[in-house]
């Protein structure tokens, strides 16, 4: 027996892996089975100690006739339903049923080649009902088996047709061929159980657990080793505790996660709630709710909570209403659901008002949007209720910057910055040009609104740019011919490109001809261009920023990695500017 088991994993392993025996079509469970039978007759004939008893083979019953093989099919005893065990077995059965036919799914739908999902559903549906005809008939109860389903699988199986046929041909061999089956051992077997088990859990799979975390790796080991030890039942059991006792111990934990935001109206310190917090996370709650110091501003974001334990609610309008403000601190709620009756209040400013419009300068506003890039940059984008924010600012705006940009549909100024509804005017078009349409929106987002800062954006890989070198080196694109309105604009650029090349000869080979002009570079002059005639044109801006009401600065922003370059040779009435090293 333990010769045909190791041989028979041997032939599983080889067959999936040896071309030409892949190419057969024949499965390697078949195979198995017929070497099973083959080493079960030539060891009875050696005799001895090779020979494989009748326990360690498959042992059905042997009727003389088809009647006989009806007659070993019990009745069912139906006095025995009024016994309290009866019912209790009952449910025993159809709780490991159940659970066995859902572990079945979820390995056969990974074993699937087309990755199929299953109904679990409409399995446990079908399952039951069919116990249920079973159990009138005198028959045992049923459930998914994984190996049966694993050699549908391997033989290219795609539809449950296979399943039937399975089932018609098992019934069949059972009866007509009952001694045919009795010579296949059970370590033959056994060899595919454990080749499919080796599938299903990998070495690979358990180094995945094992990088996910002791969260993911201690309950499945303990799953295992009691299902190995004890029953399905009883390990699944004791795995769901042990996984239970971790999912609580994580809530406990972590009931929350606290971020600081960078607001115009200051840091507000945001609590997001996990998406269950029970009265276990009280005290993790109030510690954090304690830590906060007088004179701050804390929002508890509800969003992704779906229950919240009624302690917990107290405590939340406890500090909201009566502690908060006897502390000096200012506590928001939002996100909470109708049946908590703990509505969005919130008590801080996050978007540009007229009180804080009147409180900036350029060089606060500049590291405000620098702040907005670097979140943008990391993924941390403040939350923001756009809702909220369309009815505070319906009444008025009172941005607290321009920002002049391309057209380019890779740089959304509010995006970027990561700003809100009234924070700035955006003024757009093709490759941040000055013309008199622009300085009129400039001026009035200046001298008009109150803007503490113009922001003039230029970025690399712009199409606009590209056209005009194009065209000032005799390559001019087509459609700049077919665009009356867009030509201008690239004409206009190429006054700066001949100024970048001939401030830079190695544009030109050694043989006189048109090199590589660095795009880059044009943009960065043409950013400077678009800064000077700002200041040139517009008396009215010239003044402001003159009198240090408002600033003026050139940034360049990179489409590949999202960063904002502050050209700090643009800056005009900012006198907090870092400069950008990469182009001293």
């Amino acid at each position: 027996a333990i010769v045909v088991g190791f041989v028979s994993l041997a032939i599983i392993y080889f067959w999936g892996r040896v071309p030409l025996l892949k190419k057969t079509g024949v499965p390697a469970p078949l195979v198995v089975v017929l070497f099973g039978v083959l080493c079960s007759l030539v060891f009875d004939q050696l005799g001895g100690t090779w020979i494989i008893t009748a326990s360690h083979k498959v042992e059905v019953p042997l009727p003389e006739t088809i009647r006989g093989f009806f007659g070993l099919l019990p009745n069912p005893d139906f006095s025995q339903i009024t016994k309290p065990v009866v019912f209790s077995a009952a449910l025993t059965i159809a709780l490991v049923g159940s659970l066995q036919a859902l572990l079945t799914l979820e390995a056969v739908d990974r074993l699937d080649r087309e990755k199929r999902s299953t109904s679990p559903n409409r399995e446990l549906i079908a399952q039951g009902i069919g116990n249920i005809v079973s159990g009138m008939a005198g028959g045992l109860p049923m459930t998914c088996e994984i190996v049966r389903s694993s050699v549908n699988i391997d033989a290219g199986a795609r539809t449950k047709i296979s399943t039937i046929l399975h089932g018609a041909l098992l019934a069949i061999a059972v009866v007509l061929f009952p001694k045919a089956i009795n010579l296949i051992p059970l370590s033959a077997l056994a060899a595919i159980l454990i080749a499919t088990g080796l599938k299903l859990a990998s070495p690979q799979v358990v180094a995945e657990l094992w990088r996910a975390g002791r969260y993911q790796f201690i309950p499945w080991l303990v799953t295992l080793l009691a299902i190995v030890l004890t029953d399905p039942l009883i390990g699944i059991l004791i795995g769901l505790a042990v996984s239970t006792i971790f999912i609580l111990w994580s809530n406990l934990r972590k009931p929350m996660r606290l971020v600081v935001e960078q607001h115009l109206g200051g840091d507000v310190t945001r609590i997001q709630l996990a998406s269950q917090v029970s009265f276990l996370n009280r005290a993790a709650l109030r510690k954090a709710f304690d830590n906060i110091e007088s004179g701050k501003h804390f929002v508890v974001d509800a969003h992704d909570t779906v229950y919240i334990d009624p302690d917990i609610l107290s405590l939340i309008k406890e500090y909201r209403d009566v502690i908060g403000p006897a502390r000096g601190v200012q506590v928001s709620t939002r996100g909470f659901r109708d049946k908590y009756t703990i509505e969005d209040r919130i008590q801080f400013v996050d978007f540009s008002s007229r009180e804080l419009q009147e409180h900036l300068t350029p060089d606060k506003v500049l590291n405000y949007l620098l702040a907005g890039n670097q979140r943008f940059q990391e993924g941390r984008r403040l939350e923001r209720d756009f809702n909220r924010l369309v009815n505070a600012t319906a009444e008025s705006q009172h941005p607290m910057a321009v920002v002049l940009s391309g057209v380019d549909s890779r740089t959304p100024a509010e995006i970027i910055f990561d700003l809100g509804i009234g924070d700035i005017f955006n003024v757009r078009v093709a490759a941040s040009v000055v013309t008199p349409e622009v300085l009129g929106s400039l001026e009035f987002g200046c001298a008009a609104a109150g803007a503490k800062l113009i922001v003039v954006v230029g970025h690399n890989r712009c199409i606009a740019v590209q056209a005009a070198i194009d065209s000032a080196h005799g390559k001019q694109p087509s459609y700049i011919h077919e665009c009356d309105y867009l030509r201008p604009i690239v004409q206009g650029l190429e006054s700066v490109v001949r100024e970048n090349d001939a401030s830079n000869p190695q544009v030109l080979n050694e043989k006189g001809a048109r090199g590589v002009t660095d795009t880059e570079n044009v943009v960065r002059r043409n950013v400077q261009r678009s800064v000077r005639e700002i200041l040139q044109k517009s008396t009215a801006i010239s003044a402001l920023v003159e009198s240090g009401q408002v600033g003026v600065v050139g940034v360049l922003y990179d489409v590949t990695t999202g960063v904002c370059h502050v050209m700090s040779e643009t800056a005009h009435g900012v006198a907090a500017v870092k400069p950008d090293d990469s182009h001293e």
